[in-house]
């Protein structure tokens, strides 16, 4: 029983903390926009402007987020600052609990995370406004290890598969990542 709780938490850990680094991967898809009443909208030039600054913010604050993922988890260490920095909740907190349950069993990760993600939708119509990333997340250089023998965690081989994400734009004009998954049925 305590191996299959392992196993889980494991497989659970390297899926959230891999949730935002990849490699592109699969067909291209184009970025789509919901489009308000005519009156409402800018006009096609400004709305394309205002489009780029949105995906170029998301991808930022995506990088961001890897970023500080990747520090944090080298560490796991849940409290890591640059986290609030990037990331909102629910995902800011399903992070937090997985570098939570690593620290607990004294696992840290190591190795590198590629990613290379490409904005699938923008919604600026949305309340709140929304951008949606998808990468093809390449682990296979990336470990949980035990801190005290540097042994790799049992379930913790890294894959390539789809990650996706949810940029959202909130009140005071930082956009952060609120929604994230690692799909790791769907290799890439």
């Amino acid at each position: 029983m305590r191996a299959r709780q392992l196993s889980r938490w494991a497989a659970g850990l390297v899926a959230a903390a891999t949730v935002g680094t990849t490699t592109a991967c699969g067909g291209a898809q184009e970025a789509s926009t919901t489009t308000a009443p005519e009156r409402d909208r800018p006009a096609g030039s400004q709305r394309a402007t205002e489009q780029a600054a949105a995906e170029k913010a998301a991808l930022a604050a995506y990088a961001g987020y890897l970023a500080a993922s990747r520090t944090a988890s080298r560490r796991s260490d849940p409290q890591e600052p640059e986290l609030t920095r990037f990331l909102a909740d629910p995902l800011l907190t399903r992070v937090r609990l997985s570098l939570r349950q690593a620290r607990e069993h004294g696992a840290v990760s190591t190795g590198k995370l590629r990613s290379d993600p490409t904005v699938v939708a923008v919604d600026l119509d949305a309340e709140p406004p929304t951008v949606e990333i998808q990468d093809c997340l390449d682990a296979t250089g990336y470990r949980l290890v035990y801190l005290a023998n540097e042994r790799v965690v049992p379930g913790t081989r890294g894959s390539r598969h789809l990650a996706t994400a949810v940029v959202t734009r909130y009140p005071d004009g930082r956009w952060l990542i609120s929604a994230g998954a690692a799909h790791q049925d769907q290799p890439c």
